[in-house]
């Protein structure tokens, strides 16, 4: 899936909506995975247990109206730990955007960071630049894509995602679901609470200043 762009790692897995499309300079919406798309408060590792939550799909689906890139930056330790698999990431997935696209919406981007530092699988076993709160994924969708992190956005609920963003100069928004930021990962301060997915992307559409806002959505 890296259509031409540099090797993916083998810590990394990437998928896109339209292989090849970028977009250059543009403001993005960051979305953590577990907690703020779906299943509050639990980790996700078969396909049965994905589900979305309330308002996520509409919630993207309006940044998909607005002309916002939306990427999926989610920490997937859980293949390195064995609880799964790739195929069974990339099928879970598959679920995701099916269930968005049954309601309008898409995901430009997924990158899963797929190492932990006490993983069982030998190459997933180390510290890896791409699990939050390290920048890597940012940095990544910055190269493959174009995105400027200084006038995007990324939305979580664990702490390792606000710092993540704040070391990446993006706005970092925290939301009350999934761990609401009572994990203890990291010290990390975030610009904006809100209760949900669906108020973040109000404060986004709110607040990202007209020059931000892309000019030709197709």
């Amino acid at each position: 899936m890296a259509n031409g762009r540099r090797r993916v790692p083998v810590e990394l897995a990437v998928r896109f909506h339209q292989p090849g499309r970028r977009f250059d300079g543009m403001s993005a919406a960051f979305l953590d995975r577990d907690g703020v798309i779906n299943n509050d408060g639990r980790y996700v590792n078969t396909v049965e247990a994905f589900a979305l939550l309330p308002g996520a799909a509409d919630a993207i689906r309006r940044l998909n109206d607005a002309g916002i890139p939306v990427v999926v930056i989610t920490n997937q330790g859980s293949v390195a730990l064995k609880y799964l698999t790739r195929a069974d990431l990339e099928r879970i997935h598959d679920k995701m955007e099916k269930l968005l696209a049954a309601q309008g919406a898409h995901v430009d981007a997924v990158y899963s960071a797929l190492a932990h530092p006490e993983g069982t699988v030998p190459e997933l076993a180390k510290v890896s630049e791409y699990r939050k709160p390290a920048t890597g994924m940012i940095d990544r969708a910055r190269e493959d894509l174009g995105i400027d992190p200084g006038r995007s956005y990324v939305v979580g609920d664990a702490t390792s995602d606000i710092l993540a963003g704040s070391r990446a100069r993006c706005t970092t928004i925290l939301v009350e679901t999934g761990f609401g930021g009572t994990d203890g990962k990291a010290e990390a301060i975030p610009d904006h609470v809100v209760a949900d997915l669906s108020a973040a992307v109000e404060l986004i559409l709110a607040t990202l200043e007209p020059s931000k806002l892309p000019t030709d959505p197709a």
